[in-house]
């Protein structure tokens, strides 16, 4: 079927399907911030717990790397046939798929951390839960922010299929596009998913930058010398 479209058709019909194309962009998000917020609850501790006990780290981060290396459609059909079809399927589906990132550079990120740092909190008598609250969590923040950004993107494009399991999302868009030989309501579907991507990253980017113990040091450094001279 040769379906003849143009930009301007796509516009006109993203705005008379604003409504719809909005439910679903809302669904994909909520799907997203579900099972990325479940690996984080989940991922943190189990990264906290690698990095104290380097025999069951191995264990730990050789789960996480198995569910990551499952194909995205053959995790979620495993997951269906225990769960059953729907949107709870999903969001464990993107729980696994988060995982490896966050607890990798959870784990990365504790293990990288100066050990100057440590034994000043040490000499100052601080406990081990207080040098991890204080001192190492604080200073791997960078590290897990770059692991929630590959996790987060890897959730998006992953939603993308969730129809195929009972899911909603702009995958549904992009489905009946091709069931329909469509092109203009594949385009519908993902541009705004390939969009949100792209935002998430550079959004959680800015932060990852923010929170960079270096980049403050030298600017705490700089405001201190330039006080000094005034």
């Amino acid at each position: 079927m040769d379906y003849q479209w143009t930009f301007s058709d796509l516009i006109s019909y993203m705005s008379r399907n604003s409504g719809l194309l909005w439910e679903y962009f809302v669904s994909h998000v909520i799907m997203v911030l579900s099972g990325v917020g479940l690996a984080i609850i989940i991922g943190i501790p189990l990264g906290i717990l690698a990095s104290r006990n380097e025999k069951l780290g191995k264990l730990i981060l050789a789960v996480t790397n198995i569910l990551q290396v499952i194909p995205s459609l053959a995790l979620l059909v495993l997951l269906m046939l225990v769960i059953g079809l729907g949107t709870k399927t999903v969001i464990i589906g993107l729980l696994f798929y988060s995982l490896n990132p966050i607890v990798r550079n959870t784990y990365v990120g504790l293990k990288q951390v100066n050990p100057s740092y440590i034994e000043a909190g040490r000499g100052i008598g601080m406990s081990p839960l207080q040098l991890l609250l204080k001192v190492r969590f604080p200073l791997s923040l960078t590290y897990i922010m770059s692991g929630l950004r590959i996790a987060a993107v890897i959730a998006i494009g992953v939603v993308t299929i969730a129809p195929l399991v009972g899911g909603d999302g702009l995958g549904r868009e992009i489905y009946a596009g091709i069931n329909g030989q469509n092109p203009m309501r594949i385009y519908a579907g993902a541009i705004p998913a390939a969009l949100l991507a792209i935002v998430s990253d550079l959004v959680l980017g800015y932060f990852q930058r923010k929170l960079k113990f270096d980049d403050r040091k030298s600017k705490r450094s700089t405001a201190g010398t330039n006080k000094a001279t005034t």
